[in-house]
């Protein structure tokens, strides 16, 4: 008798062999992953992953164009053999497939499609100048780690390669011309690389970023230089026998499967996080921490703090984004599993992990005196331009491992929470739930609640969370086929997240006053972090 769990594995693997899948692959920034779910199925069947790591080269965190090549060949060929090992066939096809990639930043690119300068992250902040002076000029905020302002910073710079510039992208954008040929992105990626209006660039500031940027000698039209713009659900892009090619080296994928647009990480989130309606919001914790609640209605106010970007589908949309999240609380997870390892009791790292968060919950609600300044790069929020780890204790605090890992956890979750009091003190916006998804929430029940005692707000996990951007740009792809006319919130809801099993946490007046007293200390103390920029390193 053939049991249920060996019907469900014939199933999946009849799809994956008629290409009946969705393919979502991001390029996140310490690891790219892959996620393939059913034709009528949102939940994952087969996924892939592939670590790697940016590198701080000449001033500039960056990662090379062979390890951008690299990194989703292997990522993809991880899938591979997921597939393989799961259902002993070789994936050949799917019915659709998506490109996410790690917000904004600045690829330059020549007549022949070769990078004029390596690929300039989001995590960069010496474009400060630059940022400042554009958003003085459109009377919108115009953050460090837009393309734009990589662009006119370094034409304040006057870097040699800009009379050669044919074309500028995003990571998401230059994967998506390797595999199509199409320069299109989607509308939320194209939001953070130029202001957006409705679904295409604000023709009035690209006007007047123009005559500034000719100003300085710079001859090029940012119209004639910047991607296309496509809302999801848009087709227009299909995989191109050499794109076929690079994507997997062993030549079994098929050409032809048609792309949508491009989104960065902040689109995909939104996406796995059923937060792309009005009056909901989501947070995405991961290496970055970013917020982003859905509009009603455009900010009365300019606020160097607050991005105005969009949905994937064209709304407005408020972001707080904070550079610095996961990446310092992963350094002591680390240090942890390697003391395990030096008593002889060596452990996985995600027991690790779970041990610590867990330990965590333990803690005294305002951490007992301790706190943590999470900053491995600059913290634009906070007006912390170069990053340090650090931390302090008062000489009475109570020192635990408890409360130190609830400060370390608290620290990944400070710089949004005093972008979002921001939004809430001056533009009365309350959201009324957030959805958080990302690496951050996959212990259960210990950060979801840290979050929604710090916004004041009920925070929903889903137990997809953890699959993040890959997962919702594989539901882009998804909607691009089977949409049927509904709105992409009316898709989600109906159609994904209907079946999709979640975990809710709600705010306490403990928690609450806990992390509002941690943070007055915090604020304090942001002196301390700003003295440390005068450090000077080389002799």
């Amino acid at each position: 008798m053939t049991s249920e769990w060996e019907r469900k594995i014939t199933e999946i693997k009849e799809m994956i062999d008629e290409g009946k899948t969705f393919l979502g692959i991001e390029l996140g920034s310490t690891r790219i992953k892959a996620v393939l779910i059913g034709y009528d199925d949102p939940e994952p069947c087969a996924q892939g992953a592939y670590s790697w790591e940016n590198s701080y080269i000449n001033g500039y965190w960056t990662y090379s164009v062979e390890d951008i090549r690299k990194g989703i060949r292997g990522c993809y060929s991880s899938l591979k053999k997921d597939v393989r090992d799961k259902y002993g066939i070789t994936l050949k096809k799917t019915a659709a497939m998506g490109i996410s990639g790690m917000m904004h930043g600045f690829i330059a690119l020549d007549e022949n499609d070769e990078l004029l300068t390596p690929f300039r992250t989001w995590r960069n902040t010496n474009t400060g100048r630059a940022a400042r002076e554009l958003t003085e000029l459109l009377h919108f905020n115009i953050p460090m780690r837009w393309s734009i302002s990589h662009l006119y910073q370094a034409v304040l710079d006057n870097e040699e390669y800009l009379s050669r510039i044919r074309h500028m992208t995003t990571l998401a954008g230059y994967i998506q011309y390797i595999l199509t040929g199409d320069r299109a992105v989607g509308v939320g990626e194209a939001s953070g690389m130029f202001p957006v209006k409705g679904c295409g660039y604000d023709e009035d500031m690209l006007s007047s970023a123009d005559e500034l940027l000719h100003s300085h000698g710079f001859d090029r039209s940012l119209a004639d230089i910047l991607p296309g713009v496509r809302t999801a659900g848009t087709a227009g892009a299909a995989l191109t026998p050499e794109g076929a090619a690079f994507l997997d080296e062993e030549g079994d994928l098929e050409a032809g499967i048609p792309l949508c647009p491009p989104e960065g990480d902040a689109g995909t989130g939104m996406v796995a996080a059923n937060a792309v309606r009005s009056g909901t919001g989501n947070v995405s914790a991961g290496t970055s921490v970013f917020a982003m609640p859905v509009l009603e209605k455009p900010l009365n106010g300019v606020y160097p703090e607050i991005d105005v970007v969009s949905t994937p589908d064209g709304k407005v949309c408020a972001m707080v984004h904070c550079n610095n999240c996961c990446s310092e609380l992963d350094e002591w997870v680390g240090m942890f599993a390697e003391y395990s390892s030096l008593v002889g009791k060596p452990l996985d790292i995600g027991t690790v992990y779970t041990a610590l968060y867990m330990k965590a919950m333990q803690g005294d609600p305002d951490c007992g005196g301790v706190y943590a300044y999470n900053f491995l790069s600059g913290e634009p929020v906070v007006k912390v331009d170069k990053g340090h780890p650090m931390y302090f204790r008062t000489p009475d605090s109570k020192m635990s491992l408890a409360n130190f890992m609830r400060s370390q956890i608290y620290s990944a979750l400070a710089s949004l929470k005093l972008g979002m009091d921001i939004l809430k003190e001056k533009e009365n916006i309350k959201t009324d739930k957030i959805a958080a998804h990302g690496g951050f929430f996959k212990v259960h029940n210990t950060t979801e609640h840290i979050l929604a005692d710090a916004l004041d707000t009920p925070v929903t996990v889903s137990e997809a969370a953890g699959e993040g951007g890959a997962w919702g740009m594989a539901l882009l792809a998804a909607y691009m086929m089977r949409s049927n006319g509904m709105s992409l919130a009316d898709w989600l809801e109906k159609k994904v997240f209907v079946s999709v099993r979640s975990r809710t946490a709600y705010p306490t007046e403990e928690g609450k006053r806990g992390f509002d007293s941690y943070l007055e200390r915090y604020k304090s103390g942001i002196g301390a972090q700003k003295a440390l920029e005068e450090v000077k390193y080389n002799a």
